[in-house]
């Protein structure tokens, strides 16, 4: 009996031996310091389109310094800068994110930072507390760290994304609507005006179809498209370009309220 229990003792400590030596191969992640924010300055801010080309503003940030059982990881690490409205604490759906690789510093002319806060959909002319923020992360977006918020008071000029119509009209045609595609639509045709900037218009759609905007009558171009039935990018050729995609119509029929947002670029398809 000893011989036998020496011989079922050899294999099971060599499966021991051997199962400690593949633990010492694991990698083991032990921390980070969450980066440190700074901005060349956090004074109040009026932007203009006058100073679109000047410098705004300048964000630097401490490296978070990723550890593992290996040492200080080699890793690549990515930087994204959230921007967000005060109070909101990140989670507002709107908000806006900058994608740094490596660099440990970012720099916006007035017209980038602009754009970001036109994204975030903030009224002109008017001051909003906007909060900034560093999340790094590894591959994968593995392993985020957050460095501090700095909250500044800016306050954005009109812009657009999308150039606007130069008529300030808008008009609807194609497959899905009852002129069928035509450069001469119908009054019953044209858009609602919100503003410089908004348009809408509520139609019966069936799938299958196509459409899109057109800005003066008699002549294709300005041209408005795009390439989901839900809403997305709103795509443009104000003459001379490419024509945008048409449009396509939900896969579910019935009455739709298409809206189309030239500041921020974007379009939305609702069922009423």
């Amino acid at each position: 009996m000893k011989y036998s229990f020496r011989l079922y003792f050899i294999p099971l400590l060599l499966f021991f031996i051997s199962s400690c030596k593949k633990d010492e191969h694991k990698v083991y992640y032990e921390g980070g310091t969450p980066p440190v924010l700074t901005a060349s300055s956090t004074s109040n801010m009026v932007l203009t389109s006058a100073n679109q080309s000047n410098t705004a503003i300048t964000f630097s940030w401490t490296n978070p310094d990723y550890r593992f059982t290996t040492g200080i990881s080699s890793q690549d690490v990515t930087y994204i800068l959230q921007v967000d409205t005060a109070g909101a604490n990140f989670t507002n759906p709107n908000i806006q994110e900058v994608a740094i690789a490596r660099e440990l510093s970012v720099t916006f002319t007035v017209k980038e930072l602009n754009a970001i806060l036109t994204k975030l959909e903030l009224l002109e002319n008017i001051p909003h507390d906007v909060e900034f923020r560093i999340k790094s992360v590894l591959v994968n977006n593995s392993v985020p760290l957050f460095s501090n918020v700095i909250k500044i008071r800016i306050t954005p000029y009109l812009d657009v994304a999308v150039p606007v119509p130069p008529t300030g009209e808008l008009y609807i045609t194609g497959s899905a609507v009852a002129s069928d595609w035509t450069n001469n639509p119908p009054a019953s045709q044209k858009c609602v005006k919100v503003s410089n900037t908004e348009y809408y218009i509520t139609k019966d759609f069936v799938p299958g179809r196509l459409y899109k905007f057109l800005s003066t009558l008699g002549q294709w171009q300005p041209q408005y498209g795009g390439s989901s039935a839900t809403g997305g990018d709103l795509g443009f050729n104000m003459g001379g370009g490419s024509d945008p995609d048409a449009i396509p119509t939900p896969s579910v029929a019935g009455t739709y309220k298409v809206t189309l947002n030239f500041k921020t670029g974007k379009y939305t398809v609702v069922k009423q």
